[in-house]
């Protein structure tokens, strides 16, 4: 059975660019995948707790899920990377906040990449040790970061390109709604387009 793993991570609500996106997407997955479960995580609403030291000082001795599960201070770390384990498609909707990607999944981030779970490091170095699995990443702005009449720099994309092939998810489609703010009508029936044109979804 497919799971579907969604991130929401706009503190906008249902007025959420982004999660309007990422409804689409669920939606034309759902159609495809009938019987598929879909877990829904609102990072906007509940955050993940910032790394502790306890964290820093366990994760390089306690780098299996048998033996972090002892461990108090991996306990959301370990949650988090089984949740995203459980998936076979990941649905990311998130706004671009000061040309990166929102504190909120900086904090999911920081805990689910994590030293010798989800990742190896050698001397060629960084290995990802989670298995690929297709990830549709939903971004709305509120201007342009693309192309030659981007008015701003992107550090999100190239960030979200990297950490996750860090830790072996390279399987990535974007679905950018610029410039949101200025047309949101217009660009949003013109990205929720390009969902509903993606092969993937037919």
């Amino acid at each position: 059975m497919t799971t579907i793993l969604r991130l929401d991570c706009s503190p906008s609500g249902e007025a959420s660019f982004s999660r309007k996106l990422g409804d689409e997407a669920m939606t034309l997955l759902l159609a495809r995948h009938p019987s598929a479960t879909a877990v829904t995580r609102n990072l906007a609403d509940n955050p993940p707790s910032p790394v502790t030291v306890g964290f820093t000082q366990h994760m390089r001795t306690h780098q299996t899920a048998e033996l972090a599960a002892a461990v108090p201070a991996l306990a959301e770390s370990e949650a988090l990377i089984a949740e995203l384990e459980a998936s076979d498609v990941l649905v990311l909707a998130t706004p671009m906040h000061n040309f990166t990607v929102p504190a909120v999944l900086k904090l999911w981030l920081d805990q689910i990449v994590r030293f010798g779970r989800t990742f190896q490091s050698t001397p060629d170095g960084k290995i990802g040790l989670l298995a690929d699995r297709p990830c549709y990443i939903c971004i709305a702005s509120g201007s342009l970061f693309s192309g030659e009449a981007a008015r701003q720099p992107d550090h999100l994309t190239p960030y979200l390109t990297a950490i996750l092939s860090c830790i072996g998810l390279r399987d990535l489609t974007y679905f950018q709604a610029e410039a949101a703010g200025r047309d949101p009508e217009a660009v949003m029936a013109r990205t929720l387009a390009e969902i509903r044109n993606k092969s993937v979804f037919k």
